[in-house]
């Protein structure tokens, strides 16, 4: 069974995400900013959204941006869940089981909510 993270430990990945979620905020920004961009190229009355020869339609640019931007929104929320736990002294514990998430898995996923045990199940 994983022991219960050092304090080092907790500081090394509490910091970790609060980088991880300050990039996510700036990838965010130049998502919005792409999508701004196609709903005004949707909106001209000049482009031709199905015969573009040089590249992807407007309507499957809008669906790629619109897709990229809810995983940022699903990472961004998880990652906020982890910050909390971190603020009310339960991060790096099963939310399901209660028992202590390794390092090796928080390391790799900061805002991993579930032990290994409890992620393999279905």
């Amino acid at each position: 069974m994983p022991e219960r993270l050092t304090d080092a430990q907790l500081e090394h990945l509490a910091r970790e995400l609060r980088r991880q979620r300050h990039d996510l905020d700036a990838q965010q920004v130049r998502m919005d900013e792409s999508l701004d961009d196609v709903r005004a190229a949707r909106g001209s009355s000049d482009a031709d959204d199905e015969h573009d020869p040089e590249g992807p339609t407007l309507s499957s640019e809008w669906s790629r941006i619109s897709g990229l931007t809810a995983g940022l929104a699903d990472r961004s929320a998880a990652i906020d869940r982890a910050l909390q736990r971190v603020d009310d002294g339960t991060y790096g514990q099963c939310v399901r089981c209660g028992r202590p998430i390794g390092f090796g898995r928080l390391d790799a996923l900061p805002w991993a909510e579930l032990c290994i045990e409890c992620a393999r199940l279905p």
